[in-house]
């Protein structure tokens, strides 16, 4: 059986007695693996390792020798509690083993697990699984985590419901980020907030997320949206010693300023997570209105232009540094 997007958290959390296997597939091996271990975790509880209650094994394994698997799963174990036996990058070339451990699968055998990558409809190990009338199939998508899933992680980390702008923040936070990188925000925030009582905010997560070049992006852009030119040089030397190229700085400042200009149009624009640069992004568009940021955009577009042409002999971060000065004056006089 085929589990729907919205029945598979339900199903890791709370696996249903008699399901005698899982596939679990899919693109990201991250959110593969993530999904996998949780599975694991609530069939078996705590200390399966070390009580000898799971067994692992690969999918090239399995194929080297088809009776693995079923040898793993009617074997019995001198610690007692449940059991699984686990298919690690499992293959269409197992599937002829993992049909037979299915096949003779009785209540009391361990449980089987396998994961595998992108697998078609016509692999014969996902129509194995979908096929079959108990086991079950768990595809996992390329989807940003939604909101059930980070409440259930907030749970797991030990963290009660945020408030409203706290939670939205979370779920834009998700978006940018992989699930792997989210559960490890989640987990940090559990510790920030350690022996803290009060609920969590917009601030507590802003402090816990993850930083890149990106941030310094953004501060560049503030710096010139707001105008002050003679701060712009040292933001510039600062990105340049962490290799950030002129056309790639050229785009990130015509979709900053595209971004701006659709909100004061009043456009359905989507803004950053982070309520502090939304509110100064807003801030920006109230100040320069769509009349300065069309002279910004078409300035930006003609150095994006230039720099791409490979006729110029200036160095290339110096002409965007030129042209961001530019705007900086511009932006300067932008409330006049």
């Amino acid at each position: 059986m085929k589990l729907k997007t919205q029945e598979i958290a339900g199903f890791v959390a709370r696996p249903p007695r008699g399901v005698p296997g899982a596939l679990i597939f899919g693109t990201d091996a991250m959110r593969v693996a993530i999904k996998r271990q949780d599975l694991l975790q609530a069939l078996l509880g705590p200390n399966a390792e070390e009580e000898m209650r799971l067994t692992r094994m690969s999918g090239a394994d399995l194929r080297k020798d088809g009776t693995l698997l079923m040898d793993a799963i009617k074997a019995q174990g001198f610690f007692p509690g449940p059991r699984a036996a686990f298919v690690e990058d499992a293959t269409d070339g197992a599937a002829e083993a993992i049909a037979a451990a299915l096949n003779d699968w009785r209540d009391g055998d361990a449980q089987i697990v396998v994961t595998a990558g992108q697998l078609t409809p016509r692999s014969s190990l996902r129509k194995l699984f979908e096929g079959h009338p108990t086991a079950a199939t768990l595809p996992i998508y390329d989807d940003p985590m939604g909101r059930d899933q980070i409440e259930a992680e907030l749970k797991r980390a030990g963290l009660p419901l945020p408030d409203r702008d706290a939670m939205s923040h979370l779920m834009g936070l998700a978006q940018e980020l992989e699930p792997g990188d989210m559960r490890q925000t989640l987990e940090k925030l559990a510790l920030y907030k350690r022996g803290d009582v009060t609920p969590l905010t917009a601030d507590d997560i802003v402090a816990c997320a993850p930083v890149s070049t990106e941030s310094d992006v953004d501060d560049l852009l503030a710096v010139v949206a707001d105008g002050r030119v003679g701060e712009i040089g040292p933001v510039m030397r600062r990105l340049q010693a962490q290799g950030m190229q002129a056309v790639g700085l050229a785009i990130g400042a015509t979709r900053y300023f595209r971004t701006l200009h659709g909100v004061a149009a009043g456009a359905n624009v989507r803004l950053p997570a982070n309520y502090k640069v939304r509110d100064r992004m807003q801030r920006h568009a109230r100040k320069w209105g769509t009349a300065k940021l069309e002279q910004a955009l078409e300035v930006l577009v003609d150095t994006d232009l230039a720099l791409r042409s490979g006729g110029q002999t200036a160095p290339q971060l110096a002409q965007m540094e030129r042209a961001l000065i530019r705007l900086a004056m511009l932006g300067g006089r932008a409330d006049g």
